[in-house]
Parts: C-alpha cells; structure tokens; sequence
C-alpha cells in the first residue's frame, strides 16, 4: 500500500496496476501467491492431483474445507486457468473437476512443500496415496458413486 498525505493525514491508497498488470509487483514469487497463496488452494490442486474429481470428494478431504470457501476456490482456480469442469450430470448440474497442464504443472511445487515439511516440521505425513506423483482419472460417474 502506498501512503499518500492530504490535509495532514496519511491516506492508504491501493498500488496502481494500470500498464503492469500485475496486482502487487511482477515479481514470480509474489503473482504464484495471488494465484494459489490461500490457505485453501494448494489442497484443492493437492486432492485432484490425488484424483478426487468431485465436489463431494474434494469436499470430504481431511481438512473440512467449507463449502462456501471450496467453491470460491474451484471458481478461483478455473478463472486461473488451473482447472476446467465438465458437466457429468445433467440434472441436476453436477460437474467433475481436472487439472489442466497448468495445474498439473504445480504438482512440483507441492513435492517441494511435501519434501521442506517432512523435513522441518516433526510429525508430518505424506497422506496415503501416491497422488503427487502422478495423475490419475477417474471417470466422474465412478467418482459420484463413491462421494
């Protein structure tokens, strides 16, 4: 934030974006976190890396991600270009969720963070699947059976 003075008093004022286009700086580091730097996001990409593809699989991960916040993520990470939906189901609506290559491609990142915490942070666990390794799919009627 930039402090801006008028009439004696310190004004906040949001940074200027116009002609960088980028929210807080063009810096890599500080633009991945506007896309994926919540608290919620890196787990939403970490379970369909995991192969969970429905809103009721993602919704059931160990942490309880609450429906109203999983699906601001999955609006988030779409309009970023991360994710796409199909429709598996016509009514009602119900939709499967994947990674596209962009996505995918932050499943590097994740074995980063699963490789620093079992390192630094005592008692942590890789969760029991083999997800961060690869992808795999499965077909949503498959998935809707077993949310």
């Amino acid at each position: 934030m930039q402090v801006t003075h008028s009439s004696g008093k310190p004004k906040r004022t949001k940074p200027k974006t116009e002609g960088r286009g980028f929210p807080r700086s063009p810096c890599a580091v500080a633009c991945t976190l506007d896309l994926v730097g919540d608290k919620w996001s890196l787990l939403v990409i970490r379970d369909l890396l995991r192969g969970h593809v429905t809103y009721g699989d993602l919704q059931n991960s160990p942490e309880g991600i609450p429906t109203n916040i999983l699906a601001d993520r999955l609006r988030r990470l779409e309009q970023a270009g991360l994710i796409a939906k199909s429709a598996y189901h016509a009514h009602p609506v119900r939709y499967a969720y994947g990674l596209t290559e962009k996505g995918k491609a932050l499943s590097e990142v994740l074995r980063a963070l699963v490789r620093w915490g079992k390192k630094h942070i005592p008692g942590t666990l890789t969760l029991e699947r083999p997800a961060l390794h690869s992808v795999r799919s499965r077909k949503p009627a498959e998935a809707d059976r077993n949310s």
